[in-house]
């Protein structure tokens, strides 16, 4: 017999007769029918605030904060700054995984995932206030941990929830508001924490302050159904533990293919971006300086920040709108693409530079929403494990963030000499990346339109 109660899913059912027609409807491996809702107002945008503040949070400290208590700690050697957010980036990839199987196995009257964004945010600001406190490097680092694992832990439960609550035609407009929001955070949260520039504490704490006020009100005003009645998925033991953090592609073919798909797009965002300034001193500053450009950046930046917001909300919204989601993946590959090579070949012309970099980031911002609502499209087991595959989706964006910059290095020196760089090269290696990216996704992956 179909159980349509709500004891047998963590989200609202709709026991509407024609439910069908406005909703998601799924079976769990027992059987049992799941219908997925359409959310409404409130809960997308008690999601994007809480969106909003834990970006607020982590990218502040990030922008200006840690820089500024790095160079009070250790003025000499400001490039242990890169270990620090280094060390923490990579923790936060080993513990992601953890906290989704936590989170899926969570059975408690508040359900299972807004727990885990209060805990997070707690975690966070009290991590954050041993930040500001931190006397020495190696506490600063030890600090920096924990608060980029606690708010890490607030954003993946916030994406937990949307496995679990969205139906399909509703997973493209929050991706697209929440790609929209984390660019607004980065420029917001270094604004915040620039105002509090000589308050060693609150330059930390005003801008985690606002992700703990908003992820307490998602706590609050976010209803979850009770999951203890939940079925039991089994203890969770250290060989089970590390047996989950990978997965057999063979058995999630949709899964795997974006997963490579998206680990390409983001190697080649990486090789970029990572060399962005750098690129444009070489080609457009006296001597390659890059002081000689700072306004350029600046503007640079905002351009880039408004061009990779508005891809999101593009992209986003008209996935759903049109019920297509991998042709946009592979235009965002091929517009990455194509303003890569701009570049490339551009020269010292500031203005085919400009665009080709704007070209870019629009791609970015409509590969960044579309390509998260795909990977909610093909997630395996979603009623059971989603944390779990949330979070090994996520080894797609470190593994290219953290291996890229490295290989760059020796492709620089290709074909030049002296202290010259072949920023070109890189920028070509870039845009065939992310068309390889976008390419996979198009023709390999089947369960989403």
């Amino acid at each position: 017999m179909t159980d349509k109660s709500p004891a047998s899913a963590p989200f609202p059912l709709n026991t509407s007769p024609d439910a069908a027609a406005s909703v998601d409807e799924v079976f769990t491996p027992t059987g049992s029918l799941i219908v997925r809702e359409r959310v409404g107002a409130g809960y997308i945008w008690l999601l994007i605030l809480a969106t909003l503040g834990a970006y607020v949070a982590m990218v502040a400290p990030i922008g200006i904060s840690l820089s500024l208590k790095v160079q009070q700690l250790a003025p000499a050697n400001v490039e242990v700054l890169g270990y620090v957010i280094g060390l923490a980036a990579v923790v936060s990839t080993v513990v992601g995984p953890l906290v989704g199987m936590w989170s899926d196995r969570t059975r408690s009257r508040f359900g299972r995932r807004r727990l885990f964004a209060l805990g997070g945010a707690v975690l966070g600001i009290l991590a954050l206030a041993f930040v500001a406190w931190a006397p020495t490097v190696p506490l600063l680092m030890a600090g920096w941990v924990f608060a980029n694992v606690g708010w890490s832990t607030v954003m993946a439960s916030l994406l937990f929830s949307q496995a679990d609550r969205l139906p399909e035609e509703q997973r493209g407009k929050v991706a697209g508001l929440s790609g929209f929001v984390q660019m607004i955070a980065s420029v917001l949260g270094v604004g915040i924490a620039s105002a509090f520039i000589g308050n060693d504490f609150l330059v930390f704490l005003i801008p985690g302050f606002v992700g703990l006020i908003l992820a307490l009100l998602w706590f609050l005003l976010v209803k979850e159904p009770d999951s203890r009645s939940l079925p039991d998925t089994g203890k969770l033991t250290v060989g089970k533990a590390l047996s989950n953090m990978v997965f057999k592609p063979a058995d999630h073919p949709d899964f795997a293919w974006n997963w490579l798909g998206r680990l390409f797009f983001m190697f080649g965002v990486t090789f970029a971006t990572t060399f962005t300034t750098l690129f444009f001193a070489s080609r457009l500053a006296p001597d390659g300086q890059v002081s000689k450009i700072g306004g350029l950046i600046v503007i640079l930046s905002l351009l880039g920040v408004v061009a990779t917001a508005g891809g999101a909300l593009l992209g986003g919204f008209l996935s759903d709108k049109l019920k297509r989601r991998r042709i946009f993946v592979l235009l965002a590959g091929l517009g990455f693409t194509a303003g890569a090579i701009v570049m490339a070949f551009g020269g010292s012309n500031a203005t085919l530079l400009i665009t080709g970099s704007i070209v870019t980031s629009l791609g970015l911002g409509v590969f960044s929403a579309v390509d998260q609502a795909i990977v909610l499209d093909v997630l395996p087991e979603r009623d059971t494990e989603a944390g779990r595959y949330i979070g090994i989706n996520s080894y797609s964006t470190s593994l290219a963030q953290a291996i890229a910059p490295i290989l760059a290095a020796p492709l620089l020196l290709i074909g030049v000499t002296g202290a010259d760089k072949n920023y070109g090269l890189l920028f070509l290696i870039a845009a065939a990346c992310t068309l390889v990216g976008g390419t996979l996704v198009m023709v390999f992956v089947r369960k989403s339109n």
